[in-house]
């Protein structure tokens, strides 16, 4: 017996693309989540050679030129800059594959009607 899958991709191309597109924004929103968590944990973990340096948000004595110079700031920022094109690509994709399927399903509803 063929899976809902099977009988979805072979009946219905438009709602297995539209499910397809919609696990593809999934993904990327959950990419971009997980660099949003790297970026997090770096500003709010201690640093340096033995934790000398108290975590970029949690503290007020940031500004000592030692521990400023010390922090991978380009990898910070890649992260979060990473994570923007990946969150619209994601939103996006996710949208539009919502969109798509609800189109879908009313054509199904209707075909069968």
């Amino acid at each position: 017996m063929p899976s809902d899958d099977a009988i979805i991709n072979a009946e219905f191309p438009l709602l297995a693309k539209a499910v397809r597109s919609q696990g593809l924004g999934l993904g990327l929103l959950a990419v971009a989540g997980l660099l949003w968590v790297g970026a997090a944990v770096l500003l709010a973990m201690p640093y340096g050679d033995d934790n000398e340096c108290p975590a970029p948000i949690a503290s007020e004595y940031v500004h000592d030129r030692e521990c400023v110079e010390e922090l991978d700031w380009p990898l910070v920022t890649a992260l979060f800059g990473g994570s923007v094109p990946l969150a619209a690509l994601g939103a996006g994709a996710y949208a539009s594959g919502s969109a798509v399927r609800r189109v879908a399903e009313h054509l199904e509803r209707t075909e069968r009607s």
